[in-house]
């Protein structure tokens, strides 16, 4: 896949996409050298039937991930969610419900690309 190197910008929204859920984070820098996206994940959205699950990741720790799974984030796609997460205070320290749901995303999502998405 090529990079797109126009949406890899510092402060811009992408997200990461696996099943059910969503990743979205903030662009933090893009490694050109190694073609790594450095970025600060704000929120997991879980899609189900009722209403989308939306966790609250602003306190977990920074991914340095491959820039080519990244895809940009549409305004309309997030502002809602955003609105919901920021309109609250961030908690003292990362939920540990919330730092295993990431890490769970995280590996699965790894796990997939190593394997060449099935």
């Amino acid at each position: 896949m090529d990079i797109n190197l126009d949406f890899l910008q510092p402060g811009q929204i992408v997200s990461l996409k696996y099943g059910e859920r969503n990743l979205y984070a903030e662009v933090i820098q893009f490694v050109v050298s190694r073609k790594l996206c450095w970025v600060r994940p704000l929120l997991m959205v879980t899609f189900i039937e009722e209403s989308p699950l939306i966790t609250d990741l602003r306190d977990a720790s920074d991914l340095l991930w491959p820039a080519d799974l990244f895809q940009p984030a549409l305004d309309t796609e997030v502002i809602t969610l955003l609105s919901q997460v920021l309109a609250k205070q961030p908690k003292a320290e990362l939920d540990s419900a919330a730092k295993q749901q990431l890490n769970q995303f995280i590996h699965q999502l790894w796990q997939a690309s190593q394997e060449g998405w099935g």
